[in-house]
């Protein structure tokens, strides 16, 4: 599949971005405080947890906390809005098999219609930065690889294998689009295939939770962690790459 992606664009908006990832706005208040009372009950991650991408954060000079650092501050708020993505889809999906997989039943649509908040503060941030076209190129992206999900556990649960399999392949397609996205977006900075195989981590560790839920199994609650574990270093090569493509902005 052949696409044109975004460039580079100026006008970067960092109020914006924070305002995103901290949840100014309804929608994404909404998800905090989901985030919050999953904290609450144990099952969230701390963002500033290790990973396989922790050598990506940035160190500060002149004795300054790296927290304190613009490029800190954005990683920090996509390490919040990933994780947070990963809580919700686990929750909306545990909610739909739940109503046997009608997505108008009540308590679903409330689940969907929190992830999906979640994404738009995502897209609000990565447009912060990108612009408005980056950021609607991002949603588009990023609401259609939650479809995805969807299709894989509609399919399982209702023993539609080919259904199933469709939506497999779906995601995997989704990885090269999403790669060259970025690959594009941060001019070259974080190269699409390199995209492809952090995401080759978040789709297998998300559908091991799927299939723990059509399961019935007790075990979808750690795998949902272990798949959330994964945003930190997602968040941290993408930060770096920003605030490499962007050193007067995020530092060097």
């Amino acid at each position: 599949m052949h696409r044109k992606y975004l460039k580079c664009g100026a006008g970067l908006a960092m109020a914006a971005l924070l305002g995103a990832a901290c949840g100014d706005d309804d929608g994404s208040q909404a998800t905090a405080a989901t985030a919050e009372e999953a904290a609450a009950s144990g099952t969230t991650d701390d963002p500033s947890a290790s990973s396989s991408m922790d050598d990506h954060s940035d160190e500060s000079g002149g004795g300054a906390s790296a927290a304190t650092t613009p490029a800190a501050e954005l990683r920090a708020g996509l390490t919040s809005l990933l994780q947070e993505h990963v809580y919700l889809a686990g929750i909306a999906i545990s909610q739909a098999v739940a109503d046997g997989g009608d997505l108008q039943a009540p308590a679903t649509a409330s689940a969907v219609g929190s992830l999906d908040a979640n994404s738009v503060a995502l897209s609000e941030a990565i447009g912060s930065i990108y612009g408005a076209e980056g950021g609607e190129q991002f949603l588009a992206l990023w609401r259609a690889h939650i479809g995805f999900f969807v299709d894989y556990t509609l399919g399982g649960a209702t023993g539609d294998q080919a259904m199933q399999d469709a939506a497999r392949q779906q995601l995997d397609d989704y990885r090269a689009d999403f790669g060259a996205f970025v690959d594009s977006a941060t001019g070259g900075n974080l190269p699409a295939d390199a995209v492809a195989a952090e995401l080759q981590v978040h789709v297998d560790s998300l559908l091991v939770a799927v299939d723990a839920v059509l399961a019935g199994s007790p075990d979808v609650y750690p795998l949902l962690r272990d798949a959330a574990q994964h945003m930190p270093g997602t968040a941290a090569a993408l930060a770096t790459a920003i605030a490499t493509q962007m050193p007067d902005t995020f530092g060097a």
